[in-house]
């Protein structure tokens, strides 16, 4: 009876096929997995961008007597001036608003700060847009 020592050809060739299919199938679930990070990643730095304006121009909302001293939402550059000389503008060409000269949010495609009296009190509703992003919120001026 003969004895079989040895890795056939056949054998061989089986083994590389079975290896590249799994090197094609981990290859893929890790490209969607890398896609899907980048994904979550752009989403929560522009979540930290708002966080950062909203941050700034809260502190200055809730200064005592500070008022609104200019605003012009129809420029090419929308902007804001309080009181206490704190201006924040949208730059639309860099796409950043800016707290006085220092630039506080990036990547942000549309920004606005509209005025209005409710109730006798001062709004100001500012409006955020970014990729996939879109934040309104109103911020009551304190006397």
């Amino acid at each position: 009876m003969k004895t079989e020592k040895g890795i056939t050809l056949i054998s061989i060739l089986i083994y590389v096929i079975a290896m590249v299919i799994i090197i094609a199938v981990i290859a893929t679930l890790t490209g969607y997995f890398y896609t899907n990070i980048d994904i979550n990643t752009e989403s929560q730095d522009i979540q930290k961008q708002y966080t950062k304006f909203n941050s700034f121009f809260t502190e200055d909302i809730n200064k005592s007597g500070n008022v609104i001293i200019d605003s012009n939402t129809e420029s090419e550059n929308p902007y804001i001036i309080f009181s206490n000389k704190n201006q924040y503008t949208f730059i639309k060409q860099n796409k950043a608003i800016y707290f006085n000269q220092v630039k506080i949010a990036t990547n942000i495609e549309k920004c606005t700060f509209d005025t209005q009296i409710k109730n006798g009190r001062n709004i100001i509703i500012v409006t955020i847009e970014a990729k996939d992003f879109q934040k309104t919120t109103e911020y009551t001026i304190r006397d």
